[in-house]
């Protein structure tokens, strides 16, 4: 298997010697803390994208576990567990609490503090959310990045339909555990199916085990593809997206390219290497003093449209040139 990298960008708008020891620890100064929220799992964090986020934090003059603490939590699409995880946070006065890729983190760490510094990254406009006052001045604790996940839904369908014109009835999975998200792409995703002509459905999956009961009913009702909603929980189960596409011989589309290096068929999405890594700049730039309400929200101009050939040809599917063209990430 082959990769080819990306090479285009698509343009919208991370005294004794027992004594001693302790004595020089208690001189030590206490590293700033910034509590690192993600809603995937450990196993599914992209090695670029966390490497990115460091990236962004030492281009500011911080490197983890040497003058700043990191402490990660994954959550595994254990969106439950957020208000007692936030509340713990703000009880130890972190320096910053940092939520990438989640609105619904994201709003959860607004609603647990006024006063702990937020960076986030969000799949909407964060005004909108009740994030911030307004995109060049927050005016609040919180700042970070808008990766236009729900806006460009209707970019991905067709680029979807591009490559498989054939596919009129599509099943759009979501994942209600995760309702703001969720509910943005129902909003989304309807008038966009019915400008190309599309017929959609809506199928709901929270667990591995729904995952599984989703493709069993989209099988069942005979839908031609699988639209796949962005979501914090649904990367950490790519294998399985793949595993049950190829099983059932589904073309579905994705928002991740972890999806498409997992074996999936094709996505199209925000560069998260470049958001991560912004991320990690806007942190570091609050643990030298900036104060989030003065720091612009930025907005992602950096996107990936990921195509897996391997997985086309396994579906019979041939690949206009004219498609192929167009992406970023070919894996052959």
């Amino acid at each position: 298997m082959s990769i080819r990298l990306p090479r285009r960008e698509f343009i919208v708008g991370l005294g004794g010697a027992v004594a001693w020891p302790v004595a020089a620890r208690a001189q030590q100064p206490r590293l700033p803390v910034v509590g690192f929220i993600s809603l995937s799992n450990a196993d599914a964090a992209d090695a670029l994208v966390m490497a990115a986020f460091r990236k962004g934090l030492s281009e500011t003059g911080y490197v983890e576990g040497q003058n700043v603490s990191v402490e990660y939590h994954w959550l595994d699409g254990q969106f439950d567990r957020l208000p007692a995880l936030l509340a713990e946070l703000v009880r130890r006065r972190v320096a910053v609490i940092a939520t990438p890729g989640s609105n619904t983190a994201s709003l959860a760490a607004k609603t647990a503090t006024t006063t702990v510094p937020i960076v986030f990254s969000v799949g909407e406009d964060p005004v909108k959310l009740g994030l911030v006052a307004s995109l060049a001045r927050p005016g609040g604790n919180a700042t970070g990045i808008n990766i236009f996940s729900a806006e460009i839904t209707a970019k991905r369908l067709g680029l979807f339909h591009d490559l498989v014109p054939k596919a009129v009835r599509i099943a759009v999975l979501i994942n209600p555990a995760n309702a703001q998200p969720a509910e943005a792409f129902q909003r989304e995703i309807p008038e966009a199916a019915r400008a190309i002509g599309l017929q959609i459905q809506f199928l709901h999956a929270s667990t591995s085990r729904e995952i599984e009961s989703a493709f069993a009913t989209l099988v069942r009702e005979r839908a031609d593809a699988l639209f796949v909603a962005g979501d914090a929980y649904f990367p950490t189960r790519r294998v399985q997206f793949a595993t049950l596409a190829a099983k059932h011989g589904i073309p579905a589309s994705y928002g991740n390219r972890n999806f498409v290096e997992a074996g999936g068929l094709m996505s199209y999405g925000t560069d998260n290497l470049e958001a991560s890594r912004q991320v990690g700049v806007y942190i570091g730039q609050i643990l030298k003093g900036a104060k989030p309400a003065d720091l612009p929200v930025l907005q992602s101009t950096k996107f990936q449209f990921a195509i897996n050939l391997q997985t086309a040809r396994q579906l019979g599917l041939e690949v206009p040139s004219s498609v192929q063209a167009l992406a970023d990430v070919v894996i052959e």
